[in-house]
């Protein structure tokens, strides 16, 4: 998708209306409207890009700072970030987009399930090391 076609782009530039909270030369936030709990915002790098590994770093820099003073300043004790990267993962819009999901409740909020496995040492060694020759 181009970025005269994105959503977040046009939102960004002002073409569509949001509820802004932060805005740089760099980042720009706003409240979802379609919110998992009061206080649900979305923090996004101006630079366009579908996928984390499209953006360049220094685009990224003040994603967290953002999403932390958002959290702050709703007073959030319980909160998720959340990023998600390729349809299978559960991204909707095709520009990198963060999360912060207050967590009030049991009720409200993120809900996920943690499938988590007992790894083959071996192979997750065998893997930290392959990781680690390409970091």
């Amino acid at each position: 998708m181009s970025s005269a076609a994105c959503i977040f782009c046009k939102i960004i530039k002002g073409d569509i209306p949001s509820l802004k909270l932060f805005e740089s030369d760099k980042v720009f936030a706003f409240l979802d409207i379609q919110p998992l709990s009061l206080g649900h915002a979305l923090v996004i790098p101006k630079f366009h890009g579908a996928k984390l590994t499209d953006i360049p770093d220094e685009h990224l820099t003040e994603v967290l700072p953002v999403a932390k003073k958002i959290a702050k300043a709703i007073g959030a004790e319980d909160f998720n970030v959340l990023q998600n990267n390729g349809r299978i993962a559960h991204q909707v819009v095709d520009h990198v987009h963060f999360h912060m999901i207050p967590k009030p409740n049991e009720k409200e909020g993120l809900t996920i399930g943690w499938p988590a496995e007992q790894a083959d040492m071996a192979k997750l060694k065998a893997l930290h090391e392959e990781i680690k020759s390409k970091m």
